[in-house]
């Protein structure tokens, strides 16, 4: 065989293999696999920094290569990383040194609402939303993880932080009235130990926080049951609710909370 002929040949096979990674069917069913198996996780491109575990370095580069190329492989890629993280999760490994309460945010209605309203008023309803919600996640030592949208993701020190900061985040979202809606949100809460990679975090608890945030009700905050032990007894009143998700735990427990008469949130 000539040099010429090996040549094209080669060429032929990489745009075969470059049109089946980039087809939206196969990347569409490779995706919706992963999400289904292993739940939804966020692989976050743009850390500055990265500690030096191997899985750590392989998730930022898989990273890259979603968003400069994204395509079956890359989907694949993302959940062999996931399976091997739940697996040394499961033994012990791969999670983080401390406990951090992790709280997730998100606006009932708002994309179907955000259709008819228009972007002018998505963006100033967005806008106040924000400046509901992060105040109190800061002045208690929170730190915004990051922004999603109609949501945020946001770690705390102690469960105590991250509950108080939530009543009164839900507390002035409800006074937010734009053009006539008032949006409602929901709250999920879980006292875990996520992986720091850079400014993120990852693993199974954010899993759990953003699939009980999902679960919420409107103006509902509900929290795990591991949250619920860490508070102080009799600081917040807690009804149990039914708590089935993807990606969590099946023993796993939700409680609904609201801040007890007795107790009510101080000001900071």
């Amino acid at each position: 065989m000539s040099e010429h002929s090996s040549s094209r040949r080669v060429t032929r096979l990489t745009s075969t293999v470059r049109r089946v990674n980039r087809s939206p069917r196969l990347l569409d069913a490779a995706r919706k696999t992963r999400e289904w198996a292993l739940g939804e996780q966020r692989i976050d491109h743009g850390l500055p920094t990265v500690r030096g575990r191997p899985v750590d370095v392989a998730f930022r580069q898989l990273a890259a290569l979603r968003v400069d190329e994204p395509g079956v492989a890359g989907e694949l890629g993302a959940a062999a990383l996931q399976s091997w993280q739940r697996l040394a999760e499961a033994q012990g490994r791969g999670r983080g040194e401390v406990d951090v309460a992790i709280l997730f945010t998100d606006l009932v209605g708002f994309s179907e609402w955000a259709l008819h309203a228009g972007d002018e008023l998505a963006v100033r309803l967005l806008r106040e939303v924000g400046e509901a919600i992060e105040p109190p996640i800061l002045t208690r030592g929170g730190e915004v993880v990051k922004r999603l949208g109609d949501g945020l993701m946001a770690v705390f020190r102690d469960a105590r932080s991250a509950t108080e900061a939530a009543f009164e985040a839900s507390e002035r979202v409800a006074l937010v009235n734009v053009d006539g809606h008032r949006p409602q949100l929901r709250t999920g809460i879980h006292l875990g130990r996520p992986r720091k990679v850079g400014r993120d975090y990852l693993g199974v608890d954010v899993n759990i926080a953003a699939r009980l945030a999902e679960s919420a009700q409107p103006e509902e905050i509900l929290v795990s049951d591991r949250t619920l032990l860490a508070l102080r007894p009799g600081s917040v009143d807690s009804a149990p609710r039914d708590f089935q998700a993807r990606g969590a735990p099946a023993d796993l427990t939700a409680h609904a909370v609201s801040p007890c008469p007795a107790h009510s949130v101080p000001d900071v």
